[in-house]
């Protein structure tokens, strides 16, 4: 739309149009097909500005003598400032040509980097943006995968606190929450035999440390709680947390600290359980 609009423009600014301002009364405008601003309130006297053969309008703003002028017209946009009110941004002069010049360089750097001509450009980087949007989900599944593959080992890892198992541990730094909650969820769902189990697993992700603690029903019945073990744990990272009794997740603003977070996990369970 707005490409037909600036292309109709430009047709008419290279006819070199002349442009004239009148000053008539209101009721001869109308005669002449003068163009009123929907909404506008008029006196008895008005100026008309005639553009050629192109246009008759209502106008009191300042004026060209003809519309080459104005040289080059780009719109930039338009948007809506009110309730059936647009406004259209553009650029006039050596100012659009400016703009379409740097357009035009951008246009070849990519030409040259993407070894296409310019109306393949499009097509061309919407692909690759596809292909690395793919590569980007498939880099995110081997890294979950590998997350996950540390469940078995971290469930064979499990301390006995007062006959409960207690799975602590840093894993690898940029573990995503999302991951971190599947890989804590994991490794309690591997202790069976009806033992009571409280895992807490920490990591730090863009500079911040994250924790996620879980206990299953035998720990919760012997008054473990993960949303208090997660209060304690963030308090000692410098932050908060919290959720409910078989699954919550906290952070903090002090990574240096997970190691004393899950000391303080640990002899917390030792204190609590009955």
């Amino acid at each position: 739309m707005l490409t037909d609009v600036e292309q109709k423009i430009n047709e008419v600014l290279a006819r070199d149009l002349d442009v004239r301002a009148d000053v008539m009364g209101i009721d001869e405008a109308r005669k002449q097909g003068a163009i009123a601003e929907f909404g506008e309130k008029y006196g008895e006297r008005v100026r008309v500005v005639t553009i050629g053969d192109f246009s008759k309008e209502l106008c009191g703003g300042t004026h060209v003598h003809n519309t080459a002028q104005l040289g080059l017209v780009k719109l930039l946009g338009e948007s809506s400032i009110g309730s059936g009110v647009r406004r259209i941004e553009a650029l006039v002069g050596v100012d659009a040509y400016n703009f379409l010049a740097r357009e035009h360089t951008v246009v070849a750097q990519l030409q040259e980097l993407i070894k296409g001509r310019p109306e393949e450009l499009p097509e061309k980087v919407s692909a690759m943006l596809g292909k690395l949007k793919d590569a980007e989900k498939e880099i995110e599944r081997f890294r979950a995968e590998k997350v996950l593959q540390a469940a078995a080992g971290l469930a064979e890892s499990a301390k006995d606190v007062r006959g409960i198992a207690v799975v602590t541990g840093r894993v690898p730094d940029g573990t995503t929450p999302d991951d971190l909650r599947k890989l804590v969820l994991d490794v309690r769902g591997r202790i069976q035999g009806g033992r009571a189990a409280v895992v807490a697993l920490f990591t730090v992700n863009n500079g911040k440390p994250l924790t996620v603690i879980a206990t299953n029903d035998a720990a919760r019945e012997r008054g473990l709680k993960a949303g208090e073990l997660v209060r304690t744990a963030a308090k000692t990272l410098g932050g908060g947390g919290g959720g409910k009794p078989d699954v919550a997740q906290g952070g903090g603003q002090n990574p240096a600290a997970v190691g004393e977070a899950v000391d303080a996990v640990e002899r917390l369970v030792a204190d609590t359980a009955k």
